[in-house]
């Protein structure tokens, strides 16, 4: 049984939650996002607390229930305060900087990458980090994985884009001259 599918979304002031058809939409100011069920769940709104309830017993309708829950409690969250990553850059002459909509990153290839900034993101540059902002979780995460797999971070000299949570671990290289 989903413990997720059984807590209500409690939806933040200034969001106003409606239901067209089978998708639910939530609108703060000018932004609207929208979260097409496909009729997989039923939806309850009660004032600021929206309820999903599982269609039937088949163990797919369970996973709906708790997909389509944790889905909209994140358009929620991105609509109040929202999302972030941050990367941090590490490497003799590696940098980034924000162009207009593009982010050129210098990476110890022979050429610089320019990466677009997708739209509804906001890339921020501070010395070596590089912090990516949006309202969709999922956009933001996509567009984190996207600037980390330019250059992955190495484990000899840590050298690369990680995120600045990640954990390295370190290898020690080769043993030079073992007499």
């Amino acid at each position: 049984m989903s413990r997720i599918g059984k807590r209500p979304v409690t939806v933040a002031s200034g969001i106003d939650v409606s239901l067209d058809g089978t998708t639910l939409v939530a609108k703060k100011g000018n932004l609207e996002k929208r979260l097409e069920t496909h009729g997989r769940v039923n939806i309850s709104i009660d004032g600021s607390e929206v309820t999903f309830i599982r269609v039937g017993d088949d163990k797919q309708d369970a996973a709906f229930w708790g997909t389509y829950r944790s889905l909209f409690d994140n358009i929620i969250i991105g609509l109040d305060k929202g999302f972030s990553k941050s990367l941090e850059i590490n490497g003799v002459g590696y940098r980034a900087a924000v162009e207009g909509k593009t982010l050129v990153l210098q990476l110890g290839y022979s050429h610089p990458i320019n990466f677009d900034i997708p739209e509804g993101l906001e890339i921020l540059v501070e010395k070596n980090v590089v912090t990516i902002k949006g309202t969709d979780k999922q956009a933001v995460g996509q567009a984190a994985a996207e600037i980390r797999d330019f250059r992955p971070p190495e484990p000899y000299k840590g050298k690369g884009v990680k995120y600045t949570d990640e954990v390295i671990i370190r290898k020690a290289g080769k043993a030079a001259g073992k007499k």
